[in-house]
């Protein structure tokens, strides 16, 4: 009878390793924000290509404090959307155990931007116009890393401005009601975004470079994440988003309720521009 016990024992045991051991091969948890359209778009391509491969792929949705803390615990397995060097640079530091495993995008950018027709050009011009953009600079959310560098461009450049943060959404809204209206606005904006792809807008020069210059886009995983997933790490070392390719993907992207579907569709049109390994 006891050994008839420590057999079911043994065979409880075993399952449960291998069902623990199937999670952790074949579930995929990747962290996204919602509202940064590069960050969205990238996630569910990744979502369509590990799918075909036969994973299971969760999105959880968070700030990117969150998802990097995540990560570093071991929960979350991997994030599309890191700014390099400025933007989440300080983030980033704070956790040892993520392991950067690519770079998806190489030329990205932020700043203030303006719609075309406001007719300055620079950052520090702002001063002799406060009245036509109602003191006011329209930011996102608060814990994004462009927040914290908009707020230090108002220092350096002392700024009469109030630093208006909501969420991307509103701030989007916002840019598109001025522009509507013909108004001056100036918002806390970045490069890759669907916005510069419908709407005519412009970068302000930062001569003080107080926003850094161009940034790289990297995919973060969590520090053991390429021993359990080599093939998952090796394929992620590969993707990367030209310009190009990054404005068609952003445009076929906005205003899809459905984003997985979108993104299988464009998948499918575009599979060989992201030079996927087999």
């Amino acid at each position: 009878m006891m050994k008839i016990r420590i057999l079911v024992c043994c065979v409880i045991v075993l399952l449960f390793s291998a069902c623990h051991s199937g999670k952790k091969n074949n579930i995929i948890h990747i962290g996204m924000v919602d509202g940064w359209a590069e960050g969205v778009a990238m996630t569910y391509i990744a979502k369509a290509i590990m799918e075909e491969k036969g994973y299971h792929v969760v999105i959880q949705r968070a700030t990117p404090d969150m998802i990097l803390a995540s990560m570093n615990n071991g929960d979350t397995d991997l994030y599309m959307d890191v700014w390099l060097p400025l933007t989440h640079g300080a983030k980033v530091a704070k956790f040892p155990n993520l392991k950067e495993i690519g770079t998806s995008y190489a030329s990205a950018r932020n700043g203030l931007v303006v719609p075309d027709y406001v007719s300055i050009d620079d950052i520090g011009q702002l001063k002799e116009h406060e009245a036509a953009f109602n003191n006011s600079i329209i930011g996102i959310e608060k814990g994004a890393g462009i927040t914290a560098a908009v707020d230090q461009v108002v220092k350096d450049y002392e700024l009469n401005y109030r630093h208006i943060n909501s969420s991307t959404v509103a701030m989007i809204t916002e840019l598109q009601n001025a522009i509507k209206d013909h108004r001056w606005i100036v918002v806390a904006g970045w490069q890759p975004h669907w916005m510069f792809g419908k709407m005519k807008l412009k970068f302000l020069n930062d001569p003080k470079k107080t926003l850094g210059s161009t940034e790289k886009i990297k995919i973060f995983a969590r520090k053991d994440f390429g021993e359990d997933q080599p093939e998952l790490a090796n394929l992620f070392s590969h993707i990367h988003f030209d310009e190009g390719t990054m404005a068609d993907l952003l445009v076929q992207m906005e205003g899809k309720r459905d984003k997985a579907d979108a993104a299988r569709n464009w998948l499918a049109e575009h599979r060989s521009l992201l030079k996927i390994p087999e």
